[in-house]
């Protein structure tokens, strides 16, 4: 009685949610603090982690009043990550904008983001509560639009840094492929548990055992989807992502190693296609095996990189002690290199643990559910904060080329951060189907 009765207040996610409230009104207080080396401050100074707070709570408190029954932990871990990344865009935007003036609105675009995010959780668990196979029905709408979305950049797209993935929109710019590995994962869900049956099966010719290929035929075309990320937008990182997705969920149907095995052949052969053909890949190849080739221009970057996590050793700097601004893209692609140097090997640790309780819980979510639908829906889900984290962490550890695209909730970005929100939103709904 008392366990159904903490379930239902959802007791567990409110005790879970004090540690990243403190963490955001005690961690901004830190940041005024240290560079005025001195204890005077105003309540004015930090209202933002109060109003972070206010938010986190009041979304628990309307869960439990609607009779939210879905997974506690993930709501709390999503908070912590996204007041982490608050609290280091707060702390890196006064460097930055001392840089470059049109910073200066750095911090309060995130935060806004951020607010508009909390709200795009809150409808998408809330309205995909009970309705999850909406989504099965829309599939092939899903398709269109991943495929609409991705030829609009291709035409419509404005090259940044060598690389054509936004879209500008008058004062805001949208980057169409962090909703694209939404509505690629809803696709492949409705489509695989439809005919997982057909695809996981073959016919002989010969010697040979084939696939059956007509079924496999939307498969191809995301496929061919991704490598025109990689050939016409010059994106490494974006067609990494999306062919990982393609690859989790193809195996998460069918078990059949060889469709992943063909799949990374292909794959690495058209990135080596792609190395060889277009000189901004080329760079970052180079630049991951070599960056004091060019120190000074195409290698600055990861160098400095380099020289922040070298800094802050097991312990770090200390928050809003550290350099990070040295790193021309701190706030973006490389925000786990200012967590290393300020907060140390253990901080960037608790974070990968984060990363790994978050997905942990999407994939016990997905093995949690009794339909073929939500399972694949949940892991393909799971998967996308899987794949974007070891990708971009990877980049900035130098163990694989660095791809330039955001860590899930922590980077600046409106994109990317409201797409991830709607992942957890719908885990959430997700986990409430499965125990109702």
């Amino acid at each position: 009685m008392i366990a159904a009765a903490r379930s239902r207040l959802r007791l567990t996610e409110t005790e879970l949610l004090i540690a990243p409230s403190l963490m955001a009104v005690v961690g901004l207080l830190t940041i005024f603090l240290v560079p005025k080396h001195t204890l005077d401050w105003k309540w004015s100074d930090i209202w933002i982690s109060f109003a972070f707070v206010g938010i986190i709570l009041g979304i628990n408190f309307s869960f439990s009043v609607f009779g939210l029954r879905g997974d506690q932990v993930i709501f709390p871990v999503t908070a912590a990550l996204s007041g982490l990344g608050l609290l280091m865009i707060q702390r890196l935007y006064p460097d930055l904008a001392a840089i470059r003036p049109y910073y200066k609105t750095l911090a309060q675009k995130q935060f806004i983001y951020l607010v508009v995010g909390f709200a795009v959780l809150w409808l998408t668990a809330t309205f995909f509560r009970g309705r999850i196979n909406l989504l099965r029905r829309y599939k092939y709408t899903a398709l269109v639009m991943s495929l609409a979305l991705l030829a609009a950049t291709f035409i419509l797209g404005t090259e940044i840094n060598g690389a054509r993935i936004w879209i500008d929109l008058g004062p805001i710019q949208i980057q169409p492929s962090e909703i694209v590995k939404v509505t690629l994962v809803v696709f492949m869900a409705g489509y695989l548990d439809e005919y997982r049956d057909l695809i996981g099966s073959s016919w002989r010719v010969g010697f040979l055992r084939l696939p059956p290929i007509p079924y496999l035929l939307p498969m191809v075309l995301m496929w061919l989807a991704s490598v025109m990320v990689l050939v016409v937008q010059n994106d490494l990182g974006t067609a990494l992502l999306f062919f990982g997705i393609f690859l989790v969920m193809i195996y998460l149907a069918t078990a059949r190693p060889l469709y992943v095995v063909v799949g990374l052949l292909s794959f690495a052969v058209a990135s080596y296609g792609a190395y060889v053909a277009f000189d901004r890949i080329g760079d970052r190849v180079q630049n991951w095996l070599d960056p004091w080739h060019d120190p000074l221009i195409v290698g600055y970057q990861p160098i400095q990189s380099d020289y922040s996590l070298t800094a802050g050793g097991i312990i770090g700097e200390g928050l809003a002690q550290g350099q990070p601004w040295r790193i021309p893209e701190v706030h973006t692609d490389f925000v786990f290199s200012a967590i290393g140097e300020e907060l140390g090997l253990l901080g960037s640790l608790a974070v990968l643990a984060l990363y790994l309780i978050l997905v942990m819980r999407g994939f016990g979510i997905a093995m949690a559910s009794r339909s073929g639908f939500s399972r694949l829906l949940a892991g393909g889900l799971a998967s996308i904060i899987a794949l974007q984290t070891v990708i971009i962490i990877g980049g900035v550890l130098r163990v694989i080329p660095l791809t330039g695209i955001t860590l899930p909730f922590i980077s600046y970005g409106g994109s990317s951060l409201l797409t991830n929100f709607v992942v957890i939103g719908l885990l959430l709904a997700i986990s409430d189907q499965n125990r109702t």
